[in-house]
C-alpha cells in the first residue's frame, strides 16, 4: 500500500512554506523571455552596422509607421488630408534651414529634421521664393548692365517667371519621384537597402534649394567672378545635403550602381544650378553691353533707313 500512496498526487505547499523548512534550498526564477532578451540586448555592444542603422533612424521609422496606423487619415479628395502635410511649426522650418546651410558631415538629414514630421510647407514657399528671386534679380541685373545705353528701353521680362517656375518645380518633383521609385526597385533587389518615403526626399529636395534664394540675389552684381563664386557655394552647400542623405540609402547596393546614383543626384543639382545662372543672367551681356545696346539700336535704325531708301 505505500507503493501505491507514493504513485497518488499530492498537494504542494507555497514556495514560503518550503523554504521556511529547507534554507539551504536554491531556487530559480522563470521571467518572461522577452525581457530576459531585451537586457542580453542592451548589456551587449553594438555594432557598427547597428549605429549606422540607428543613425538612419530604423527605430523611430518604425514607431512612425505605428502611430501612423493609429492616427485617421482623411480622404486624398479633402481638405483635410492636404492639411496634414503644412502641419509644421516655425522653429521646426527653421531648423531644417539651417540644417541645409549648414551641413553637417556624418548626420543624416532626415533622421535629424526631416522624419520625425515631413512638410511641404518648406518647400513650397522656397521653391517660390526662389522662382521671383530668380525672375526679378534677371530683370533687375539686365537693367543695369544695359544702363546708360543709348536709346535703352527697359522692358520687365515676365516670361522669366513662367520659365523659373517650370524648371525649379519641376526638379523639385519630378527627380523626387524619380529617386523614390528607383531605390523602391532597388529595395526589392537589395534587401538591407534603406527606404525613404516621398513625402521625405521632396522634402529634403525642397530645404536644400534655399541657398540659391541668397546666391540669386547676388548674381544681381554684373560681375562674373562674383557670380561663379557664389554659384559654386551654393552647389557645394546643397549638394552635400544630398550626397549625404542619399548615400546611405545606396551605399549597400553594387558600388557600380551607388556611385551612379550619386553622381546622377550630383550632376542634376549642378544642372539647375549653372543652367539657372546661365539663362536669366547672361554673362555676354555684362561682358559687352554697349555692344548689345549698339546692335540692338542698329537693328531698329535699318528698317528704317531702307523704308526711306524706297
Amino acid at each position: 500500500m505505500a507503493a501505491v500512496d507514493d504513485l497518488q498526487f499530492q498537494e504542494f505547499d507555497d514556495a514560503e512554506n518550503l523554504l521556511a523548512a529547507n534554507r539551504d534550498a536554491t531556487t530559480i526564477s522563470i521571467g518572461d523571455p522577452s525581457s530576459n532578451s531585451q537586457k542580453q540586448r542592451r548589456v551587449t555592444s553594438a555594432t557598427p552596422r547597428e549605429e549606422d542603422d540607428d543613425l538612419l533612424g530604423h527605430d523611430d521609422s518604425d514607431k512612425t509607421e505605428l502611430l501612423a496606423g493609429q492616427k485617421k487619415s482623411a480622404p486624398f479628395w479633402t481638405f483635410e488630408y492636404y492639411q496634414t502635410f503644412f502641419d509644421v511649426e516655425t522653429h521646426q522650418v527653421l531648423d531644417r534651414i539651417k540644417g541645409s546651410v549648414l551641413p553637417w558631415p556624418g548626420k543624416n538629414f532626415v533622421r535629424l529634421y526631416i522624419r520625425s514630421n515631413p512638410d511641404l510647407y518648406g518647400p513650397f514657399w522656397i521653391c517660390a521664393t526662389l522662382v521671383f528671386a530668380i525672375a526679378i534679380s534677371g530683370n533687375i541685373s539686365n537693367f543695369l548692365v544695359h544702363h546708360g545705353v543709348p536709346d535703352y528701353h527697359y522692358v520687365p521680362e515676365f516670361r522669366k517667371v513662367t520659365i523659373a517656375a517650370t524648371a525649379i518645380y519641376s526638379y523639385a518633383w519630378l527627380v523626387p519621384l524619380a529617386l523614390w521609385g528607383f531605390l523602391m526597385w532597388r529595395n526589392s533587389k537589395v534587401m538591407n537597402l534603406v527606404s525613404y518615403s516621398f513625402l521625405e526626399i521632396v522634402c529634403v529636395y525642397g530645404y536644400s534649394l534655399f541657398i540659391y534664394i541668397p546666391a540669386a540675389v547676388l548674381w544681381i552684381v554684373p560681375n562674373e567672378t562674383v557670380r561663379w563664386i557664389s554659384v559654386v557655394v551654393a552647389m557645394c552647400l546643397s549638394g552635400s545635403v544630398l550626397v549625404m542623405t542619399f548615400w546611405p540609402a545606396v551605399r549597400d547596393d553594387h558600388r557600380k550602381i551607388a556611385i551612379a546614383t550619386v553622381s546622377a543626384i550630383a550632376a542634376l543639382h549642378v544642372l539647375l544650378a549653372v543652367g539657372c545662372k546661365e539663362y536669366f543672367f547672361d554673362s555676354r551681356e555684362a561682358e559687352n553691353p554697349k555692344t548689345d545696346g549698339a546692335a540692338s539700336l542698329t537693328e531698329k535704325i535699318a528698317p528704317t533707313m531702307k523704308n526711306h531708301s524706297m
